[in-house]
C-alpha cells in the first residue's frame, strides 16, 4: 500500500521553522511535518522549494538562516525534477487560474501524481480549486490510520 502524497508549498514549509505563535495554521503545518517525519504520508516538492524558502528566511531571519535552512534540508524531502509533462501542467494552471508559476509548480506535481497540494495561500487555493488536488493548510487534516484487520472467529 502506497502512502498518501502531499505536496507542501513554500508557505507551509516556512511554518515548519518560523515562530509559531503569530503564524496562522502553524499547528496544521506541524501536523503535516510530523506525518512526513513519521512516514504516514509521502512529501514531494519541486526543485525550486529551497530557493523559495531560502529567499524568505535569509531576508527576514538572517541570523537564524543557516540553522533553519540546514534543518529543512535534513528532512530529506523528495524533489520532483522538471519534465515536459510537469511544465505543460504548470503552464496550464498558471494561465487558467491567473496564478504564479511558482505556486502552480507545486500544484502540478500533486495533480500529476494523484496527490494533494497543501498551501497556506488561501487566494491560490480558492482560485485553483476547480482543477482539484489543492487544499488550504487550515482545511488539511492528516490521513486516518488504516483500521486494523478484523480477526476471524
Amino acid at each position: 500500500m502506497s502512502l498518501p502524497l502531499v505536496v507542501p508549498d513554500a508557505s507551509v514549509l516556512l511554518k515548519w521553522m518560523l515562530p509559531g505563535d503569530e503564524e496562522p495554521d502553524a499547528d496544521r503545518s506541524l501536523l503535516l511535518r510530523a506525518a512526513v517525519v513519521g512516514e504516514t504520508i509521502r512529501a514531494l516538492v519541486p526543485t525550486l522549494w529551497l530557493f523559495e524558502v531560502g529567499n524568505t528566511i535569509a531576508r527576514r531571519f538572517p541570523n537564524q538562516a543557516p540553522a533553519w535552512l540546514s534543518a529543512l534540508v535534513k528532512f530529506g524531502l523528495s524533489e520532483y525534477p522538471p519534465s515536459q509533462q510537469w511544465l505543460a501542467k504548470t503552464l496550464d494552471l498558471t494561465n487558467r487560474h491567473d496564478v504564479s508559476f511558482y505556486d502552480a509548480a507545486y500544484h502540478a506535481i500533486a495533480l500529476l501524481h494523484g496527490g494533494i497540494f497543501v498551501t497556506a495561500d488561501i487566494r491560490y487555493a480558492t482560485r485553483a480549486k476547480g482543477s482539484g488536488g489543492v487544499v488550504a493548510l487550515g482545511e488539511w487534516s492528516p490521513p486516518r490510520a488504516p483500521a486494523a484487520p478484523r480477526r476471524r472467529r
